[in-house]
């Protein structure tokens, strides 16, 4: 439900943005870091209910039922430490953003090769997606049930602690992926999409390991793509 929430509200928000470019005759872009910090942020949250949200069901679900169980816990405060966690690094993103852009009003070069910049990050998103450390984290997420035999903790300081630490997998294993939407977009609907559909099947997915490769294939071609022709990049326009 949280996940549903998250993609209508992402969706009003596209839409007002597509309005508003169409409105100044031009497109805007929907890069949310030349708005307020408050809004990118809510916007943020909600890019992470919708789109990590389905891949952590599985994980939140087996959570609530140990913890019905055992009468010991919270999956409120377990889902919320995670969903922290994001958000945090939501400013880090929110930075990055908000630096690029000063640097591109400041100086004539940076603003003609910012985007053959996002290319390179595109391609070092793709050849993370086959690191060890990528790997690693993939194998945490893709377990819950080992993580909850190995990491159980009870009580509310237990839960938080514990969705800190499923956060920090996942971060790990997807840190890049939402990095990547600063050059393509934040608001890049489709962006988003793919996204979540490469997130859903590695880490929920039988074959996951095999979309994870897929993906990494994906970003690196796409990222010297852009390299060779910036216009490729949605910002761009």
């Amino acid at each position: 439900m949280l996940a549903v929430v998250g993609w209508v509200v992402i969706l009003a928000q596209a839409g007002d943005s597509e309005s508003m470019g169409a409105m100044h005759g031009h497109a805007m872009g929907p890069d949310l870091t030349k708005g307020s910090a408050p809004l990118f942020f809510a916007m943020w949250v909600a890019m992470m209910a919708a789109t990590m949200f389905p891949a952590a069901a599985p994980m939140v679900l087996l959570y609530a039922k140990v913890q019905s169980q055992r009468h010991s816990g919270s999956t409120t405060l377990f889902i919320a430490s995670y969903l922290t966690l994001w958000v945090l690094f939501g400013a880090i993103a929110f930075g990055l953003g908000a630096g690029v852009e000063t640097l591109a009003e400041r100086s004539g070069w940076v603003a003609d090769h910012w985007a053959r910049a996002g290319g390179v990050l595109l391609v070092l998103a793709g050849l993370y997606q086959l690191s060890s450390l990528k790997l690693r984290c993939l194998s945490n997420c893709r377990s819950p049930l080992s993580f909850l035999i190995h990491r159980w903790r009870p009580g509310a300081a237990g839960a938080i602690r514990m969705g800190l630490q499923h956060g920090v997998s996942c971060l790990g294993c997807c840190w890049l992926l939402f990095l990547v939407l600063v050059p393509i977009g934040v608001m890049n609907v489709a962006a988003m999409l793919m996204v979540t559909i490469l997130v859903f099947a590695e880490k929920v997915l039988p074959w996951g390991r095999t979309a994870s490769r897929v993906g990494a294939l994906s970003l690196a071609l796409y990222g010297l793509s852009v390299v060779l022709w910036p216009a490729l990049l949605p910002t761009v326009a």
